[in-house]
């Protein structure tokens, strides 16, 4: 079983466009923060939740990456 988000794979990746995906992003490394600071203080329940964050933003910045490079493309705007 991949370790992540069910909503983050990279399946479902491709198909979003640029600006979800930083915005994904942006709420990615909000959470991972807030797990950071909960693990410090001692409230954190969840440890594997930690991983899971980390690697939902791995995959957004991978395909980030890879768009920049040419190697995938960006959903086309005109919905086909």
């Amino acid at each position: 079983m991949p370790i992540g988000s069910k909503d983050l794979m990279p399946v479902e990746l491709d198909g979003m466009e640029t600006e979800k995906l930083l915005d994904e992003l942006a709420t990615a490394k909000q959470e991972l923060f807030n797990l950071r600071f909960q693990s410090a203080t001692g409230q954190l329940e969840n440890h594997g939740r930690l991983k899971a964050v980390k690697r939902d933003i791995a995959r957004i910045y991978t395909i980030l990456r890879e768009r920049e490079l040419g190697i995938r493309t960006a959903p086309s705007a005109d919905g086909e």
